[in-house]
């Protein structure tokens, strides 16, 4: 555990935009939580100029907003917000503090491994080689692809401990949408990837999505034969499915149900599906849990691809969950570059709480 967090404190020097403090805190539980964040989020807003503030806080009902992230480089597909690395030191310090109070310990901890990866990025892919995209400058010249400096910060409604908002945090293989209403918080969609999904880092290896390979791989190694017939896809996922871009869409679910698992797989799905929920405090990731426990019968788990560490897609689907995870066969090895989303079917950006 000590080790964990020497890491951890490490990585929230490199990214400079994170300080250790908030990070090693897991902040408050229960009913708390939501209030903790809309006082963390107008403790970074009272940082701002009104300019700046001008640029971070939209209208809750501006849907163009709400659905500005991607998994692309910001070059490619613009964000709104603030860019962090035009923050002063004092306004990172308290953004720093606000992803502490809207996610969980594991779950900031999951962001600062993806951010920093895209730094390492930044600094070892010069655009000509297997996955390049134009190197860490976009070309000569040009705009800056990846790295520490590339993620936005931006908000929907007046951060409230009553009425809704939500927080966006995102860039190149992130996309963080937080609805905060009352005592309700959801976390769909959101998209957590990584490009290199594994790198050195203070002569440790870091893994952003590591547990997520791990238990999936577990999960599917597990099934008998006649459940991994079922699970196991005739045909080769390449992608997302229902990724960044593709709200309100369905897919009719495929793969090996809940009520066909015993009840040892039916944890190892649920503990599975928890690398996404609980990226959420912990009040909101237990809630979500129970959901998901109540319906585990109906919920699907599929894969596609080897049965190899990494190199598998997967998806989790039930009435009100949808993950999958993709490995990219851009930059040659498919388990260093990946690509996740979570949804709620049901309740994507927190809707049933706010809308009508």
């Amino acid at each position: 555990m000590i080790k964990k967090i020497m890491l951890i404190s490490a990585l929230a020097v490199a990214c400079g935009f994170l300080g250790f403090s908030g990070f090693s805190q897991g902040g408050a539980e229960g009913g708390k939580a939501s209030g903790d964040a809309a006082a963390a989020a107008k403790k970074f807003l009272a940082t701002l100029d009104e300019t700046q503030r001008g640029k971070a806080v939209y209208d809750f009902k501006d849907e163009a907003q709400r659905k500005r992230w991607s998994n692309l480089p910001t070059t490619m597909v613009k964000r709104g917000g603030l860019r962090l690395g035009d923050l002063k030191q004092e306004q990172r310090d308290a953004a720093t503090a606000l992803l502490a109070a809207a996610l969980s310990p594991a779950g900031k901890e999951k962001v600062l491994q993806i951010v920093e990866g895209d730094e390492q990025l930044k600094k070892n892919d010069r655009g000509g080689g297997p996955g390049g995209r134009g190197g860490p400058g976009g070309g000569p010249g040009g705009p800056a692809m990846f790295g520490h400096d590339e993620y936005y910060i931006s908000f929907l409604g007046q951060p409230s401990a009553t009425d809704p908002w939500m927080l966006q945090f995102g860039g190149h293989h992130l996309g963080i949408n937080v609805t905060f209403a009352g005592e309700h918080t959801t976390l769909a969609p959101s998209h957590t990837g990584a490009q290199p999904a594994i790198y050195e880092f203070e002569g440790r290896t870091v893994r952003p999505l590591g547990r997520e390979v791990d238990k999936s791989l577990a999960l599917l190694l597990s099934l008998d034969e006649a459940q991994a017939k079922k699970a196991i896809l005739g045909f080769q996922m390449h992608d997302l499915v229902l990724g960044p871009g593709r709200d309100g869409q369905t897919i009719e679910p495929e793969g090996v149900k809940g009520s066909a698992l015993n009840d040892r797989q039916r944890e190892m799905l649920l503990d599975l599906a928890g690398e996404w929920t609980g990226i959420m405090k912990d009040d909101a990731a237990k809630a979500k849990m129970a959901e998901m426990r109540k319906n585990i019968a109906e919920t699907w788990f599929a894969w596609s691809g080897p049965k190899e560490k990494g190199k598998g897609y997967f998806r989790i689907q039930g009435p009100t969950v949808l993950i999958e995870y993709a490995p990219q066969n851009l930059g040659g090895d498919i388990t260093k570059h990946i690509h996740t989303i979570y949804r709620d079917p049901q309740n994507d950006y927190g809707a049933k709480w706010w809308k009508n």
